[in-house]
């Protein structure tokens, strides 16, 4: 219709000169526009302020209640991957690890944005580090499709020593060694177990950079690059062999600890309880600390332990509080029902503001080793 708009447009002045009927015509079309602009706007709307709405209809509704299950992060691609896993029916306690996880993806994803406007990340080695921080999120939690994560990271709730795979027949043989020595007591049996399970997730961590590689790689050498990009690419290459290094390290010198524990028992001498702090103070004591910092990292490694233990502590609550909610709404008394909401959107809100504490203090923490140990080199 825009070209009969075009063509009729002239002969508006030709009224005076006694020409009813393109005028009508004129009319008519003028009409049609402004009931096209008046009408319904979702019908017109391909673009301006009402696209969104119309494209995207869902988005609305959920950021209206600021607590509600689709509002909890404000980049949309966070969003969809947590409506994912509630979907998937993680645990209550997966689902607020990963919470924790996607706040800290959240955080950095946000401070990249901030170097990236000040020019500060050119060769993309941190955009790089944050794409691949999301692949082990999405294979630690089942959310990447592939259905073997999604089965061990959902059964986390059954007895841990009985169900769950540790995914490594050397370190099967080393639990089975352990449990069956006599040299541990059942506390000692549950600690050395969460040892083994720190590891696991260890290793399934460092396949997946290792995945996220060499697919990168393969890229790289489909692609042909102009040569002042291309030694960019090698250096974001080989800062990710370094990180996939250092990570291997860590996991041959973990090992090696697992199996002298499994073997010889806990002596009086350990400091700490915690795997993730355990791992922190042996690689604090093999890099360049002084002894001054070295204590006063040591008391922060208290502090921290306490955090991870607290965390620990509300986890087992919510685990309890939602087996509790679940039996009390088969037998539907409305105001039991409703005490128990209560008790488990506090103890989850709770739940998840602990694992975001405890992530991000594990952030600073290994930063501060890092730094320190590449200070040496």
């Amino acid at each position: 219709g825009g070209r009969r708009i075009k063509m009729a447009t002239p002969r508006l002045g030709a009224g005076s000169r006694g020409l009813p009927q393109p005028q009508l015509l004129v009319l008519l079309l003028l009409l049609l526009v402004l009931l096209l602009l008046l009408g319904p706007w979702p019908a017109a709307g391909h673009g301006g302020k009402y696209s969104r709405e119309k494209n995207e209809p869902e988005l609305l509704p959920k950021r209206e209640p600021p607590n509600s299950p689709g509002g909890e992060f404000r980049m949309e691609k966070l969003n969809q991957l947590w409506e994912k896993a509630q979907r998937l029916q993680l645990s209550p306690v997966k689902l607020s690890e990963l919470h924790a996880d996607l706040k800290m993806q959240e955080r950095d994803e946000f401070a990249w944005k901030k170097l990236k406007a000040e020019g500060l990340d050119e060769g993309g080695e941190k955009q790089a580090k944050l794409t691949r921080n999301l692949s082990v999120i999405l294979a630690k939690y089942g959310l990447d499709g592939r259905k073997d994560a999604r089965a061990v990271s959902s059964n986390s709730l059954s007895d841990p020593a009985e169900e769950d795979s540790l995914e490594d027949p050397r370190l099967e043989k080393l639990w089975h060694k352990a449990k069956t020595s006599g040299k541990f007591s059942s506390e000692e049996l549950t600690k050395l177990w969460r040892e083994f399970q720190h590891h696991k997730e260890k290793v399934r961590e460092y396949n997946v950079l290792l995945e996220t590689l060499s697919r990168t790689e393969e890229i790289q050498e489909n692609v042909i690059s102009p040569l002042d990009v291309s030694h960019v690419k090698e250096d974001m290459l080989h800062s990710k062999h370094a990180e996939l290094k250092d990570r291997l390290r860590g996991i041959n010198q973990a090992y090696d600890r697992l199996r002298k524990v499994s073997h010889q028992g806990y002596g009086t001498e350990t400091e700490f309880e915690e795997p993730r702090v355990i791992d922190l103070w042996d690689l604090a004591k093999s890099s360049n600390f002084t002894e001054k910092e070295l204590e006063s990292f040591r008391e922060e490694l208290k502090h921290f332990e306490a955090k991870i233990e607290k965390h620990n502590h509300y986890q087992k609550q919510l685990e309890i509080s939602h087996q509790k909610l679940k039996h009390v709404e088969s037998f539907g008394d409305p105001e039991h029902v409703s005490r128990n909401k209560e008790k488990y959107a506090m103890l989850e809100e709770k739940t998840k503001e602990l694992g975001y504490k405890v992530k991000k203090h594990l952030q600073d923490l290994s930063g501060r080793i890092s730094r320190a140990r590449h200070n040496e080199l």
